[in-house]
C-alpha cells in the first residue's frame, strides 16, 4: 500500500531539488574556466606532494597564527616600517630562499629559484599599518578571537605568505618559474604603493602578480580603482580681524574651492568620487588667516573619468585663489597644488589566465569563488602596466579594519593560505607536472 504522506514528502523533495537545479547551472555557467586551466588543475591536485602541501598548512595553522602575533607586535607605522622590515627579513632567511635583501625602498624580498625559465610571478604582502607612532598594539583573546590594531591588516597576509613558503619546502614542489615572495612598504593611505611601485620599477622581468590583502578567502580583486590625492595650500598676509579688515584671507579662499568642488557631480558608473577629507589654518578667532590647508582624494574605477575629475577640482582650486583677491582687490593670496597620491586605475578581462587560475584555486579548496568589485591595493600598479594581477586574501575573518578595535577570527583561516598555495601552482608551473598558466610577457 502506497503511503500518500511518503508521496507527498518524495513529491516536495524532487520538487525542491528540480527549482534549486536550473540556479545552480546558471550559477556554474556564469563564469566558466578554459580547457587548459581545468586540465592544468586536474594534474596539479592530483600530484601526492600537492596534497602534502594542502596538508601542512593546515596542520601549520596554529604555528601561523603565532607567528601572525609575533608580527602584529612590531609597530609598523607609515614610513617608519624599518623594525618590522628587519624581523621579516630574518623570516625570509630562514624559509630557505635564496637572495633574501632588503631593496633601497625598504621591501624584503627573497626568491624561489624555478628551472631556469619564464614567467616570474611576484607574491607579495604590505608590511606597513595605517596606525600611527605609538599606537597600542597589545593583543588580547576572547572567544578564539584575536583583537589587536593591524591583526588581520596586514599582519594576517605576511604570515600567510611565510606558511605557503614553508608549504613549498616541505611538499618539495620545483616551480618551473621562478617566484619572488616580499614584504613590501608603503600600501596604505599616502605611503601611495611606493613599495610595489619600486618592485616594478627595479624588476622589469615580472611576469604577474598576487598581492596577499584582506581577509575573505572566496574573493578575487582584479580590478584596481585609481586614486588621486592633493594637499592643497592658501597663503596671504595675514593680519588682525578689525584693525586690517579687507585683506583676503586663506581660509576664505579655501571655504570658495571647498563649496564649489561639495556641487561637482560624477558618474555613478564607472563610480568616481571625492572627498575634502581634512582641513586646518588659521590663527585665531580674530585674525585674518594667513594659511589654510586641506587635503582632498578623489576616486574612479576609470582613469578617464579620475583624469577628468581631476581637471574640474584644479581649475576650482585655483580661481578660488584669484576670486579671493578679486573680492578685496589684492593679488597677495596664492595657492600651492601638491600631489601626494597616485594610485592608478587598471583594469584587465574577468577571463584572464590570472583570474581564471585564481577561480580554479579557490574551487579546488571547496570554496566558492566570488569576483570582486575594483578596489585600490597593491595590484593598482601591475594593472596599470598592463601585468596581470590579484589580490587574494589571507583567510579568516575580520572586523573594524584601519581601526584600533580590529579584529580576527581565526576559524578555517588555513583556506585562505591554502588557495594562495594552489594559485602560485598554477601560474608558474610545477617541474614535471604542469606548464605555467601565466604567460611570459
Amino acid at each position: 500500500m502506497v503511503n500518500p504522506k511518503a508521496c507527498i514528502v518524495a513529491l516536495s523533495f524532487l520538487a525542491a531539488i528540480l527549482a534549486v537545479a536550473p540556479a545552480v547551472q546558471a550559477a556554474d555557467q556564469a563564469y566558466s574556466l578554459s580547457p587548459k586551466v581545468k586540465d592544468t588543475y586536474s594534474a596539479i591536485t592530483a600530484q601526492p606532494a600537492v596534497k602534502k602541501g594542502l596538508d601542512f598548512i593546515k596542520a601549520d595553522h596554529n604555528g601561523t597564527v603565532a607567528e601572525q602575533k609575533q608580527i602584529n607586535s612590531i609597530p609598523s607605522p607609515p614610513f617608519k616600517e624599518q623594525k618590522r622590515a628587519a624581523d621579516y627579513l630574518k623570516r625570509l632567511s630562514a624559509s630557505g630562499l635564496t637572495n633574501v635583501a632588503m631593496d633601497k625602498e625598504g621591501n624584503v624580498c627573497g626568491t624561489m629559484q624555478g628551472t631556469g625559465k619564464r614567467p616570474k610571478l611576484l607574491v607579495a604582502a604590505h608590511m606597513d599599518t595605517v596606525f600611527p607612532e605609538g599606537t597600542n598594539l597589545a593583543l588580547t583573546e576572547k572567544n578564539g578571537v584575536l583583537h589587536a590594531p593591524g591583526i588581520a591588516d596586514n599582519a594576517r597576509g605576511l604570515a600567510s605568505l611565510l606558511g605557503v613558503v614553508r608549504a613549498f619546502r616541505i611538499a618539495g614542489i620545483k616551480p618551473v618559474g621562478d617566484i619572488m615572495f616580499c614584504g613590501n612598504v608603503g600600501e596604505e593611505g599616502l605611503g601611495d604603493l611606493r613599495g610595489v611601485k619600486a618592485l616594478f620599477r627595479d624588476n622589469k622581468d615580472i611576469d604577474g602578480f598576487i598581492a596577499i590583502d584582506g581577509t575573505e578567502a572566496e574573493g578575487i580583486v582584479y580590478l584596481a580603482t585609481g586614486s588621486h590625492r592633493y594637499e592643497v595650500t592658501y597663503k596671504g598676509p595675514g593680519g588682525h580681524s578689525f584693525q586690517r579688515f579687507g585683506l583676503p584671507s586663506a581660509i576664505h579662499a579655501m571655504g570658495r574651492a571647498i563649496a564649489r568642488i561639495a556641487d561637482l557631480e560624477t558618474p555613478k558608473k564607472p563610480k568616481t568620487t571625492f572627498t575634502v577629507g581634512t582641513v586646518k589654518g588659521g590663527t585665531s578667532v580674530n585674525s585674518i588667516a594667513a594659511e589654510a590647508s586641506m587635503l582632498m582624494d578623489m576616486r574612479s574605477d576609470s582613469e578617464t573619468e579620475l583624469l577628468a575629475f581631476e581637471a574640474k577640482f584644479l581649475d576650482i582650486v585655483k580661481k578660488a585663489a584669484a576670486e579671493e583677491n578679486t573680492r578685496w582687490g589684492s593679488d597677495k593670496i596664492t595657492v600651492d597644488i601638491k600631489l601626494v597620491g597616485n594610485r592608478p586605475a587598471g583594469t584587465q578581462p574577468s577571463d584572464a589566465v590570472i583570474v581564471q587560475t585564481s577561480w580554479a584555486a579557490t574551487n579546488a579548496v571547496g570554496l566558492s569563488p566570488k569576483l570582486k568589485g575594483a578596489s585600490s591595493t597593491d595590484t593598482n600598479q601591475p594593472l596599470s602596466l598592463g601585468i596581470p594581477a590579484v589580490t587574494l586574501a589571507s583567510g579568516g575573518t575580520e572586523q573594524g579594519n584601519h581601526s584600533v578595535s580590529e579584529s580576527w577570527d581565526p576559524a578555517n583561516a588555513w583556506l585562505g593560505p591554502q588557495r594562495i598555495f594552489l594559485a602560485i601552482i598554477g601560474l608558474a608551473g610545477m617541474d614535471g607536472v604542469s606548464a605555467p598558466l601565466l604567460p611570459k610577457r
